[in-house]
């Protein structure tokens, strides 16, 4: 596997230094779910994008403050009790339109949807979209034969004795192969993912 420096506490640091590529890669791998959360949320594609632009500009005002030390220092928690204050503040905007209507049921209506946007079904299928993402980042990082010997066991969910004899390994290779891909994802999101949770 080559090296690398792009963990996710690194990113952040990197991003808390205000680095331009980490800003990007922040904005790669976890744009996509904030924008899906607003969708969710019963937002146009165009409020979902602006949403998750306000999302993002308090993140970079509030990245100095994140804590991956805390018990609950899990960035997507973070960005997830972002996202909903940023749907709600958006939300309450809708309702102050002179055009707006439904006062108190409204509202009600509105916590319903975002409240959906965020459980954990959701989360669950946005953990599987942001592993993805970021599989399809760090695939560079490995060698062919590493790479598709994960593929095919974790993704693909073939045995590993069938994939072994396939690409010519040995089934401890396979083995080797899908817990180092598995490892540096974790690395690369920066919390705690069961395989399971993963892909």
């Amino acid at each position: 596997m080559k090296q690398t420096l792009s963990t996710s506490v690194r990113l952040i640091e990197q991003a808390k230094q205000r680095d331009p590529m980490a800003w990007e890669r922040l904005a790669q791998l976890y744009g996509p779910l904030v924008y899906g959360w607003a969708r969710r949320s019963g937002l146009q594609p165009s409020d979902a994008a602006d949403v998750a632009q306000d999302v993002f500009r308090s993140v970079c005002q509030a990245i100095e403050r994140f804590d991956q030390e805390r018990p609950d220092g899990r960035f997507r928690s973070w960005l997830q009790g972002i996202t909903r204050n940023r749907l709600r503040d958006f939300f309450r905007q809708q309702q102050r339109q002179p055009i707006g209507a439904g006062g108190t049921t409204a509202n009600v209506g509105f916590q319903q949807l975002l409240d959906d946007a965020l459980s954990e079904k959701s989360l669950e299928a946005s953990t599987k979209s942001l592993a993805m993402r970021a599989l399809a980042m760090i695939e560079t990082d490995f060698e062919e034969s590493t790479w598709r010997a994960f593929w095919r066991t974790a993704i693909e969910g073939h045995a590993p004795r069938r994939v072994a004899e396939e690409l010519g390994l040995s089934v401890a290779s396979v083995y080797k192969a899908k817990s180092r891909v598995l490892q540096r994802l974790r690395e690369e999101l920066g919390e705690t993912l069961e395989p399971e949770e993963a892909v």
